[in-house]
């Protein structure tokens, strides 16, 4: 059997300084965050800067079988969302999250959210992937879970009667994204939710992501300094428009190699403000020696391709600890 032709990428090495300005495709998680607030406003959303990846089109697709009217320029990056997913027509749907556990983990609180019956499946390595306590936490809250396949793994059937209970019970060292997509859609609950976590919770600046995501739609959140407890309102969402942040993940893979080579970068975009935790990938090279400013809009870093080791827990940017261990070779320690 003939190989599959393959496109060639030469990748050829850097012979001077680097001297650039990047600008990077939108996050992905903020992107797919972003739809399901647009999604559950009543209103017509504009969302600017959007990326289109497998994950986020599996999360459209999702969507328009909801009943979401989408309109989509992936040339300008822009999606239309008319939201409001309690749409006629949509009870029944069979949802399918193809590879994107992102989605799964999202759209199943929303379908419990808008009382919806509907099935939601994927490809067959999302089905292989836990979902047992989203399932729990769902069933907690009225939601009537009959799993299809493996227990505790997709497909499921999942039907919400109106009457629903708000308190819920999260393990806390579980992924991030059971909670995120339970409190995502949790406006739209009849009695909003209140959550208690058990034990601590891990990948912090992800809920901290959702939780600004939610609050720019309008949502109003309660939470304790360490998360523990998180109360959220059950007051809709309000449309409007909303841009997203480059990527800081992919962020880190220009800052990384500048900062080994040697040279300048700025990034627009990724500004002192960003809401995401992976930004702080860059005060970790500027602790290996590089040279890093943040302003309201971008950063930048310069480095002469001297670094020194440090030791680090990447606990709250695992998504960029390869990208680390990829720069460590280049360190004096």
């Amino acid at each position: 059997m003939n190989p599959l032709p393959i496109d060639p990428l030469p990748i050829e090495p850097l012979v001077d300084p680097v001297d650039a300005e990047i600008v990077l495709p939108g996050s992905k998680s903020i992107t797919n965050r972003a739809l399901v607030c647009a999604a559950h406003a009543p209103g017509e959303s504009l969302l600017t800067g959007v990326l289109f990846s497998d994950d986020t089109e599996a999360m459209l697709g999702c969507l328009a079988d909801l009943g979401v009217g989408l309109r989509i320029d992936r040339e300008a990056r822009v999606v239309e969302v008319a939201g409001g997913v309690d749409v006629a027509g949509a009870d029944g749907a069979v949802l399918d999250a193809r590879m994107s556990g992102t989605t799964a983990r999202f759209v199943a609180p929303m379908a419990a959210a808008s009382a919806k019956t509907v099935v939601l499946d994927g490809a067959p390595q999302l089905r292989a992937r836990p979902m047992g306590d989203l399932w729990a936490a769902l069933s907690e809250l009225g939601s009537v879970m009959e799993e299809l396949g493996e227990p505790a793994h997709l497909p499921v059937h999942i039907e919400t009667p109106r009457r629903q209970t708000k308190a819920v019970t999260v393990p806390g060292n579980v992924s991030s994204q059971f909670l995120s997509g339970l409190l995502l859609s949790a406006p739209a609950m009849p009695r909003g939710i209140e959550v208690t976590l058990e034990g601590p919770l891990v990948s912090v600046p992800y809920v901290a992501m959702t939780i600004s995501v939610m609050r720019a739609f309008g949502a109003e959140v309660e939470h304790s300094d360490d998360y523990h407890d998180i109360r959220v309102a059950p007051r809709s969402y309000e449309p409007g428009e909303y841009h997203v942040e480059p990527d800081a993940s992919a962020a880190s893979y220009f800052l990384a190699a500048t900062a080994a080579h040697g040279g300048r970068i700025r990034l627009p975009g990724l500004g002192r403000n960003s809401i995401q935790g992976d930004t702080a990938f860059a005060e970790l090279l500027e602790r290996m020696g590089a040279n890093v400013e943040f302003d309201d809009f971008s950063v930048e870093l310069r480095s002469r391709g001297r670094l020194h080791g440090i030791s680090v827990n990447m606990e709250d940017i695992s998504d960029t600890a390869q990208t680390l261990a990829a720069v460590a070779p280049f360190a004096d320690g």
